[in-house]
């Protein structure tokens, strides 16, 4: 994998791992209800979760590659398509609302279970390995699983940390258009080596 493709990869993980979703505003809740301690399993069952799903996901991906080659530059399309519309509902995205959880935390085997139901970790995990992965090897699909388990548990950390925190900065129009302007901008930034490939 070249330096530039390797920089666009960490940038994707960073921006997708850091922005608002199913994960995120789930683990803001756990962290503002049960505290950072208690949400220790639920945040490293979304990251060991989703690193698994990758590798699996990759595994399947390359056999249907392999008997159709047109699928690969097809799901690049998409993945261009589906990212460029994503930037732009993270910029124009409105407040988030603090959602609350009752009874106990998430499990790890609960939240590692989540990912493959959960609709943007498919969408990232497609993108990482058909955008990022151009050899469609296990090896590059454990790299793509070792990049975003990576950047993700502090990505994760984050959200548990601010809790209930997290909801009041992103309230504040100036942070939030600030916060959302920017992951927009690394997810745009994400995707210069698939549009201008060297």
């Amino acid at each position: 994998m070249s330096i530039e493709l390797l920089s666009a990869l960490i940038l994707f993980a960073l921006a997708s791992s850091a922005t608002p979703g199913p994960n995120n505003l789930m683990l803001m809740a756990s962290g503002a209800n049960y505290g950072f301690t208690r949400s220790i399993p639920h945040m490293l069952g979304i990251s060991v979760g989703f690193a698994l799903m990758i590798v699996l996901v990759g595994a399947g991906l390359a056999q249907i590659f392999e008997a159709y080659p047109v699928s690969y530059t097809v799901l690049k399309a998409l993945s261009v398509l589906y990212l460029s519309y994503l930037a732009w509902k993270i910029a124009t995205a409105a407040p988030i609302r603090k959602s609350a959880e009752e009874g106990r935390p998430m499990t790890f085997l609960q939240a590692a279970a989540f990912q493959w139901v959960n609709p943007k970790a498919w969408a990232m995990a497609l993108t990482a390995l058909s955008v990022y992965a151009p050899s469609q090897t296990l090896t590059a699909f454990a790299l793509v699983a070792v990049i975003f388990a990576t950047v993700n548990l502090p990505a994760i950390t984050f959200w548990t940390v601010l809790g209930q925190q997290m909801a009041r900065i992103l309230t504040n129009p100036r942070r939030l258009t600030t916060f959302n302007w920017a992951m927009a901008g690394l997810l745009i930034a994400s995707l210069y080596p698939v549009l201008w490939p060297g």
